[in-house]
């Protein structure tokens, strides 16, 4: 129990990072309706470029709006991929991840590069549990308000009428292939953001460390609708989405603190997204049978 208090600290830190991840996968899973792929590549680019720039001399704030505008432009060819070739959403998100593990390797010249606190002005670490956790609130809260004001524009709005129905958006004269190549930019920038927020955390940057990220960020949208609901305006359920990262988070941690070997994380990761996209389908299954009684 006491190492498990210990540990909840780090697993709200990495919940809050994450958060932001999960704000993006809520961005194309909910709004756009869009199975995007590309969040496991574009995490790691974001990484990779905040590390190797920073290594280069640049400021952290710097390095992460360049991570930012790196991510941007991942999106951006997923989005020609699907929108001009015509490419399924899910293969188009795909191939452009199978592309990025290239470049990613080409930006840090070698599978891992590590950055260390005590030589750089980092914004969060892993050596700093408490300020790292107040900075990541402020960062989610400042991502979170700006989504909301984006989203409440001319723009925002086009985009979530073509996440609603695109044949409905069109009819309104709605450019939808431009509202989804917006819509990805936005979501894989957040990516390569939160990328670049998790290397400064863990002290550097891997090519596998986007292995994974889409179902992590899924798990952490499904969790928070599950438990808070989806009746919420936009900024609540954002906030919701981060809130269910932080809670996947802390159930590794007490799953690991119960001896569950780390090897089987990711199988956990897909148990807890399976069962936690099932329950609504169980409550109506029991609700019935409880009918026919």
């Amino acid at each position: 129990m006491v190492s498990l208090l210990h540990a909840l600290p780090g697993s709200v830190a990495q919940g809050l990072i994450w958060g932001i991840l999960a704000i993006s996968v809520f961005l194309t899973f909910k709004v756009l309706d869009y199975a995007d792929m590309t969040v496991d590549g574009s995490f790691c680019t974001g990484g990779a470029t905040c590390v190797m720039l920073m290594l280069s001399g640049q400021s952290v704030y710097v390095a992460l709006i360049c991570s930012f505008i790196a991510g941007m432009c991942a999106g951006y060819i997923t989005g020609l991929l699907h929108t001009m070739l015509k490419i399924p959403p899910i293969l188009s998100g795909i191939l452009t991840q199978l592309g990025l593990y290239s470049i990613n390797l080409a930006i840090m010249g070698k599978s891992n590069q590590a950055i260390s606190v005590d030589q750089y002005a980092l914004i969060v670490s892993l050596r700093f549990i408490n300020y790292s956790i107040l900075m990541s609130v402020i960062i989610v809260a400042i991502i979170i308000f700006l989504l909301y004001m984006f989203f409440g524009s001319e723009i925002g709005s086009a985009i979530r009428a073509t996440g609603c129905n695109q044949n409905m958006a069109r009819a309104q004269g709605i450019n939808t292939g431009r509202c989804i190549r917006i819509g990805l930019v936005v979501s894989n920038g957040l990516t390569a953001f939160a990328g670049g927020l998790y290397a400064q955390y863990q002290g550097n940057a891997d090519v596998n460390a986007g292995r994974g990220a889409i179902v992590i960020g899924l798990a952490a949208v499904i969790i928070g609708e599950v438990i808070f609901g989806s009746r919420h305006n936009f900024a609540v359920r954002m906030g919701v989405s981060v809130v269910g990262a932080i809670i996947y988070y802390i159930v590794i941690a007490v799953v690991l603190q119960l001896g569950l070997p780390s090897t089987y994380l990711k199988l956990l990761s897909a148990v807890l997204v399976a069962v936690f996209l099932g329950i609504p389908a169980i409550q109506g299954y029991l609700g019935i049978k409880a009918k026919q009684r």
